[in-house]
Order: structure tokens, then C-alpha cells, then sequence
């Protein structure tokens, strides 16, 4: 299986296991970058983009990444308060005066960004095409009761966080996620990062792989059922086109490696991106701060939150606890490293039924710090 890109000379473990995982078609094609101090140190792909192995990934391949688009949103959040637009502080109710009924008065923008808001999911039935109507959606978040009470517990909100952090950006820029992304990082930097697919980026997207085994949610209950296993708790029945074109910020977003690796370089690097500070040590600080910590009501694990990212103590994204990262169903990963000045993404198109901590993404973690 060929592997092409460059790799400095001391990650040339990193390369073998990336090979590897290729060789002993644990992968069918997937791209892994690290940055460090702001700098492209890996990039490498490898593979096919589809099943039957007719296109080989390309340098422009881009692949969904699933959840691991959460820390895309974080870190669009985290420069609207940098830009003093949003406060982590603040009542949501402040900026999405609707957002107040049902007693969610109180829920602040960190609470939100940290899974203790009690939207995991939507618990009435509706049509799962609806989560592509943005409208809909938010309004039917706006408008309903917590699950829990608020700040007692963290459970994962899988699809309702885009929506959430998504309105709360919309109200105070005036744009949407996928505008953002675009306005602050494709057309200025070459970022590529899409919330929206347009144009001929879906002629680029590779064919994800589902995986062979449902993932482990351990004992169900109510708030797993909402945000995992209900008939409508994601889309379905509509086009693979028109569902790549929506905008559903928490789980539909396509990327490649370098792009991830790069951007999170803005957290691994002090706040500074391509000779520019785009975040204080101010803003840093808080988006990183533990919000919550616990037995998730939704994943089954322990897991400190942060506004946006898990923080590591788990040990998923290295040896150390203040590494920032997220994981997406099947596989893909984003994290940065502030201490070693670390970002890392790998992204895949093969799934695997791991929520956390993929045995392919541990390898390569594993070989980077090696490397160091």
C-alpha cells in the first residue's frame, strides 16, 4: 500500500505505523498530520477512497470526521469571545432570548459547550429529515425542557451541540457555521474545512466505510436512548448529497488531515496562527478550563469537559492532561498539545465501532510522542 507525503526524519516511526495500519487493512485510506510549533512536521496519506479500491486518496481528499468537527466549532466560539461578541459567562438567553423558556434561563454558554445543558437529544418523535431544516431544529431546542438539572451531571450531546453553539454564533455574527469557516479559514489561509459541502467539493469526499459491530454505549437509558438510538436521533431518508450540503455542525463536517493539524495548531501554539494572534492568553484559558467532570450520562466513560473539547484524562490524546482534543464516530481524531506545542489529526475512511480511542488513532499517538 503506498504512502506518500513528507515526514520529518524523527517521525519516521509515525510513518511506519501509519503504513502499517494500511498494510494490514485496519485502514482502507486515511491521511494523519501533526504540527509542531506551528509547523507541518507529518502529512501523510495513503489508500484507497472507496470499497472497491478504484481511486486512490489524493492530496485534495477530503473525508467527513464526524464529531471530531465539535473542536471546529469550540474554536470559532472561543474567537467570538476572544472578539468580545460572547462571554462564556453569560446566560445563552442573553443572545437567543427564546432559548429562556422551559427554565433554561439560567444555562450559560459553558454549560452549553460542555454537555450539562440536558439536550442530549430530541426524545419526541419527529421525521429525522428535519435535521436538516436549521430552523426547525432550533426551534425545537429553544423550546424544550432539560433532561436533567442543569449543572448536576455532563451527558454527551452528540447532534444538538452544533445546533446549540451553532445558533449562539448566528445571533452574535450573523453567520453560520459553515459561513465562518469559510470567511475565517478557507479563503484567507487554504484551510480545508467544510461545513456545507458546495461547488465540487463532494466529487472530492471520500466513501465511509460503516463499521461491522454497533459501538458499546453500556447499560441504555433514557438520555443514551434520546441522543444515540431513537429512529430519528440523526438524519436519515434523505440524499447522501443533500445531507453533505446541510449544515449540521457537530457531525457533518469534511476535512483533511493537514487542515485539522493546522488549525488546531492555533491552541497548541499559544493562540498564535501564521505569525498572527488570534487568541489570548485570556481566551485560552478559558476555553480550556475544566467545566465538569464525571460519569457521562450519555458516553459510557469518565470524562472531563473543557468548552467544546475533552480534556485528556483519559489519556486518549498522549500522556498528558492538558491536551485539548476530540474524537468522530469511527475513528477520527483532533487534539493539540500547548506543553510540546503539539497539533495531530488523522482521519479515515474505514470505520470502526470505537467511540473513543480507536485502536489505529492510539498507535499513531503512541508513535508521535515516541518521535519527540
Amino acid at each position: 500500500m503506498t504512502v506518500t507525503g513528507q515526514s520529518a526524519s524523527r517521525f519516521d516511526n509515525v510513518r511506519a505505523v501509519f503504513a502499517e495500519n494500511l498494510e494490514n487493512g485496519d485502514d482502507l485510506g486515511a491521511a494523519c498530520a501533526v504540527s509542531v510549533d506551528g509547523e507541518l512536521v507529518v502529512d501523510l496519506i495513503g489508500g484507497y477512497q472507496d470499497r472497491k479500491k478504484e481511486r486512490r486518496w489524493q492530496t485534495d481528499t477530503i473525508a467527513s470526521i464526524f464529531s471530531s468537527g465539535k473542536a471546529v466549532v469550540a474554536l470559532l466560539v472561543a474567537q467570538a469571545v476572544e472578539a468580545g461578541l460572547l462571554d462564556y459567562n453569560q446566560q445563552v438567553a442573553h443572545y437567543w432570548p427564546e432559548f429562556a423558556a422551559a427554565g433554561k434561563d439560567t444555562i450559560t454558554l459553558a454549560q452549553v459547550m460542555s454537555h450539562q445543558a440536558g439536550l442530549c437529544g430530541l426524545p419526541e418523535e419527529m421525521d429525522p429529515a428535519m435535521w436538516l431544516d436549521w430552523d426547525a431544529i432550533c426551534a425545537k431546542l429553544a423550546a424544550m425542557t432539560p433532561m436533567w438539572s442543569v449543572g448536576s451531571a455532563n451527558g454527551y450531546h452528540p447532534q444538538t451541540y452544533g445546533f446549540l453553539a451553532g445558533e449562539i454564533l448566528r445571533r452574535v455574527t450573523g453567520q453560520t457555521v459553515g459561513g465562518l469557516i469559510r470567511d475565517n479559514f478557507v479563503d484567507p489561509h487554504g484551510i480545508q474545512i467544510f461545513c456545507g459541502l458546495k461547488e465540487d467539493e463532494p466529487a472530492r469526499t471520500v466513501i465511509m466505510v460503516k463499521p461491522t459491530q454497533l459501538p458499546d454505549f453500556g447499560e441504555l437509558n433514557d438520555y443514551r436512548r434520546a441522543a444515540f438510538l431513537t429512529r430519528w436521533a440523526a438524519p436519515a431518508g434523505v440524499s447522501r448529497e443533500d445531507w453533505a450540503a446541510a449544515e449540521i455542525p457537530a457531525s457533518n463536517m469534511h476535512a483533511d488531515a493537514r487542515s485539522l493539524a493546522r488549525l488546531m495548531s492555533i491552541i497548541a501554539c499559544a493562540g498564535e496562527f501564521e505569525g498572527k494572534k488570534l487568541l489570548s492568553e485570556q481566551t485560552l484559558s478559558a476555553m480550556s478550563a475544566e467545566q465538569c467532570r464525571g460519569d457521562d450520562l450519555v458516553l459510557p466513560f469518565n470524562l472531563s469537559w473543557a468548552c467544546g473539547f475533552m480534556r485528556n484524562n483519559n489519556h486518549l490524546y498522549g500522556p498528558l492532561e492538558t491536551t485539548l482534543g476530540h474524537s468522530g464516530s469511527g475513528g477520527s481524531c483532533v487534539y493539540a498539545d500547548p506543553v510540546n506545542r503539539l497539533s495531530f489529526a488523522f482521519v479515515l475512511n474505514k470505520m470502526s465501532h470505537h467511540l473513543v480511542g480507536d485502536p489505529r488513532t492510539l498507535r499513531l499517538i503512541d508513535a508521535v510522542y515516541k518521535s519527540l
